[in-house]
This record gives C-alpha cells, structure tokens and sequence, in this order.
C-alpha cells in the first residue's frame, strides 16, 4: 500500500469536555487520549510521519508524553491556530513531500487501520476521500422551534476523520481558502469548494471523537472490549 503522512490538530481546547485542560490529555485506561490516537498511526507501517500542530504552551507536556510513550514517527511540532483550518494550514507547510497526506481529529483514538488503508487508496486514485457512517437517526430541519421539514435518510452520512488527499490538492484548497478568508468545518470542504469529487469511505460507528464527558465513558468500555 502507498505509504502516508498523517497530521493531526492537537491545538484545541476542549470546551466542551469541561475538564480545564486539553482534552486530549485526560486519560483512557491510565493512557492520555493524544497517545492513543498517535499509537494508532506509530503501529501502521504504511504511515511514514505524523505531523502535531500544537499550543506553543504545551510544547514541554507533548514532547515528554511522546517520549515516555516511545511515539516516534512525529517529525514535526508546529504552532496551531485558532481555528482548526488555520492549524491544518500550518501542517501543511511543515510537510515534505508530494504524496497522499491524512488530516485526523487528535480525538478519535479508535479509527481503525483497515479504514485507514482504503482511504489511502482510494485518495491516491481519484485525489480525495474521507471516511463517515450512514446516518441511523431520523433527521429534520427545524425553523422556530417548528418541524420544516425531513430529511431523506438515505442520501446522509456522518463525516468523520480522516479525511485523505493528494496533497497538492489539499494544498491548494488550503492556500485558496485562507487567501479569500474562507473558513470551513472540515478539509473536504474546502477541497469541495474548489470542484474536486470527494469519495466517500465507510468508517466505523465505534470511531467515536472524544468530545463530552460521555464520550470518556464510551471510550472506556471499547477499551474493556479490547479495542
């Protein structure tokens, strides 16, 4: 399989978990929730980096959990933005390189190295693809506090990370999208914005991204699980 480099955001701040701190240092199984994401990637050999943009505050704190954890794959550390876009930007110009790049949310420690594989392969053949889940839940548009209208089921996902590209298409939308002041809710949409296809692969349901208190709960049992 084509080999990859992966860059995850690590710069956020976890509001709505409530806990005073990164998030992604809370702890799963005794472990913070950043490493187990990044062991993720460091058992993969087809991942060949992984690129962290991070708070420049917690610079110390990363570089002595990836250490004491034997992470050795992350070849670069670099300062994050306030918005994820801008911390995906910042990754992007560390990269070297012109092969297929994966962009991963820091918080979803249990993606699957079956998903990752086809989401490479597939990104490297048509240029984009990002992995989601069907929706199970009936959905609707509500107007002032009043049902507008429901959505056909069939036709939504639930997108997830990681999301692959080439990178010079990824590059490009990045570099566009900050030029004209665009601000978008994840890579394919702005890649989208710029008229490529994006194929969908089919991830997980357990590819839970850590973000209540409820979600630590869950991810506890996966682990309990084996997962």
């Amino acid at each position: 399989m084509e080999r990859y480099t992966v860059m995850i955001p690590a710069a956020g701040s976890g509001q709505r978990m409530g806990a005073g701190m990164n998030k992604l240092f809370l702890k799963l199984d005794g472990k913070p929730i950043l490493i187990h994401t990044l062991e993720v990637f460091e058992n993969d050999a087809s991942c060949s980096n992984i690129i962290l943009s991070i708070k420049e505050s917690e610079r110390t704190v990363i570089e002595s959990m990836l250490n004491r954890f034997s992470i050795s794959k992350v070849v670069a550390l670099v300062e994050g933005g306030n918005e994820r876009q801008q911390s995906v930007a910042a990754c992007l110009r560390a990269y070297e390189g012109n092969g297929v790049v994966l962009v991963h949310d820091a918080a979803r420690p249990f993606i699957e190295h079956e998903v990752i594989g086809k989401l490479v392969e597939v990104a490297s053949v048509h240029g984009a693809a990002v992995a989601g889940v069907p929706v199970k839940d009936t959905i609707k548009i509500v107007e002032d506090g009043m049902v507008a209208e429901t959505v056909e089921r069939s036709k939504l996902w639930s997108i997830q990370t990681p999301q692959a590209f080439r990178y010079a298409i990824l590059k490009e939308a990045s570099d566009k999208a900050e030029a004209e002041g665009f601000l978008g809710t994840d890579e394919s949409m702005i890649v989208e914005r710029l008229g490529y296809s994006v194929r969908i692969v089919e991830g997980t349901y357990e590819n839970v991204k850590m973000t209540t208190k409820e979600d630590i709960v869950f991810g506890e049992a996966l682990l309990r699980q084996g997962r």
